[in-house]
């Protein structure tokens, strides 16, 4: 999951049915699906609290922080990549042994690290799926980690299909991890006239490439102006 939570900012309304924001490279077509990241776009996640639930505010604050002698974002995309949590656990406790209750604690305490849905983007997702529109989820997220989400979010139901990488063995943006979405998706010509939307511009990139409409998630007032944009049936905000 990503490492930096998303603050989601609703804007004017008028700005989301003003033509001016109809740029000339996002006409109006169809749409055969829209996928979603979860992380930081329709989930806040941040990984503190939950470390901080083992070893304090200040302590997991410099277990995360820049001057970090830990990579917490490179080690914990590895379980996104289909590692298990105690093998991360013993390969960070051998390798950063004065780290091992922050590591340890990050799994133990992950329910703080959701810290609730992103209410607007759950209103575009909620909206999207009243209207038909073919939903489907792809994350980075843990396996062993994902049916936290799966108990505390009813609006995953929502979702025709979810792709976690944890369960793929791969994630983003590992060029992989596109190809099992278009199988996922059973989409014949590709996934050309699909949308996708993630916070991270690495992800994004990686979706343009695979021949994606990406969007990079900055905040929910944007994500409506580009969906409408796009011709999805959402209400002005």
């Amino acid at each position: 999951m990503p490492s930096e939570p998303t603050d989601a900012r609703s804007t004017d309304p008028e700005l989301a049915s003003s033509s001016e924001l109809a740029d000339p490279g996002l006409a109006p077509a169809p749409v055969d699906a829209v996928v979603f990241d979860l992380g930081n776009v329709l989930i806040r996640w941040d990984p503190h609290p939950a470390i901080a639930a083992a070893v304090g505010e200040e302590a997991a604050a410099r277990f995360l922080g820049p001057d970090s002698d830990f990579d917490f974002p490179a080690w914990n995309q590895l379980q996104d990549a289909g590692r298990a949590w105690d093998e991360a656990e013993a390969a960070g406790a051998t390798s950063h042994p004065h780290w091992e209750p922050a590591i340890r604690g990050y799994r133990q305490h992950f329910h703080a690290s959701l810290l609730g849905e992103i209410e607007d983007t759950v209103r575009i997702l909620r909206e999207l799926h009243a209207a038909e529109i073919p939903l489907f989820a792809l994350t980075n997220w843990s396996e062993e980690l994902f049916p936290e989400a799966l108990r505390r979010f009813d609006f995953l139901e929502l979702f025709d299909d979810i792709i976690v990488s944890g369960e793929e063995g791969v994630a983003k943006p590992d060029p992989e991890i596109w190809e099992i979405l278009e199988e996922r998706v059973r989409h014949e010509g590709g996934l050309e006239d699909c949308i996708f939307i993630d916070d991270s511009p690495r992800n994004v990139e990686a979706a343009g490439q695979a021949g994606l409409d990406a969007i990079l998630f900055t905040d929910t007032g944007h994500l409506r102006e580009d969906l409408r944009a796009r011709g999805l049936p959402l209400a002005a905000r």
